[in-house]
């Protein structure tokens, strides 16, 4: 099925989902962008922003104060926390986890059960046994720079910035920085080379560079 013929869908209070109860909601809060396709299936918030022409696919769940992008496609199953901000013209695939202190910036993709983190010391409890709240512990906010690209079931972990035009491997576990246009794979991610704006392996990030001046 291609974008244009996917049905318009939107998670109503009533069992019935009519053009009537979309419109409602799209006039109430102005924050879902009217071309925006969602279906029935995803949890969207009311409190959140989708853009322009962007296609929210089954099961995918938005939270409050998230902030998406136009002319993205967020693909099934997949999780955006609160306040995670996604650029324009990203796509992510099925099943993968942003969570709260997330940014994407354009262009940038997902793969299929990629994992982006947000707790360098993760604890469900206080050291003195009480259940951790919001206040007990520090977002590691996670930065992923232009065009980047994380490959299938890769951990991003807690405080990472991704450089621009970057490319993580499949199944990488990445705990350190990575540079623009950058090829890190392995577990711990390690640098493997360099790659252009199309994503082929190149001499140098100078080459990189270079190739993306005469392009643009």
């Amino acid at each position: 099925m291609s974008p244009s013929t996917i049905p318009v869908y939107f998670q109503c209070s009533t069992a019935t989902v009519d053009v009537g109860c979309v419109e409602t909601i799209l006039r109430e809060s102005m924050l879902i962008d009217p071309s925006a396709r969602i279906h029935v299936s995803a949890e969207v918030s009311q409190e959140s922003h989708v853009g322009a022409r962007t296609v929210i696919w089954h099961h995918a769940q938005v939270r409050e104060g998230a902030r998406i992008g136009a002319d993205c496609v967020i693909g099934k199953g997949v999780y955006v926390d609160v306040g995670v901000v996604v650029g324009d013209r990203c796509k992510i695939q099925n099943g993968a986890l942003l969570y709260r202190g997330v940014t994407l910036e354009n262009g940038v993709f997902v793969g299929p059960g990629a994992i982006l983190t947000n707790d360098r010391l993760p604890r469900a409890i206080n050291p003195d046994g009480t259940l951790k709240q919001s206040t007990d512990w520090v977002i590691s906010p996670i930065r992923v720079r232009e065009g980047a690209s994380i490959g299938a079931g890769a951990v991003i972990v807690a405080g990472v910035t991704i450089g621009r035009f970057a490319m993580v491997g499949a199944g990488a576990v990445v705990t350190k920085d990575v540079e623009d246009y950058q090829l890190v794979f392995g577990n711990p991610a390690r640098p493997q080379g360099w790659v252009n704006a199309s994503g082929q392996r190149v001499s140098s990030r100078k080459e990189a560079e270079e190739g993306l001046r005469e392009e643009g």
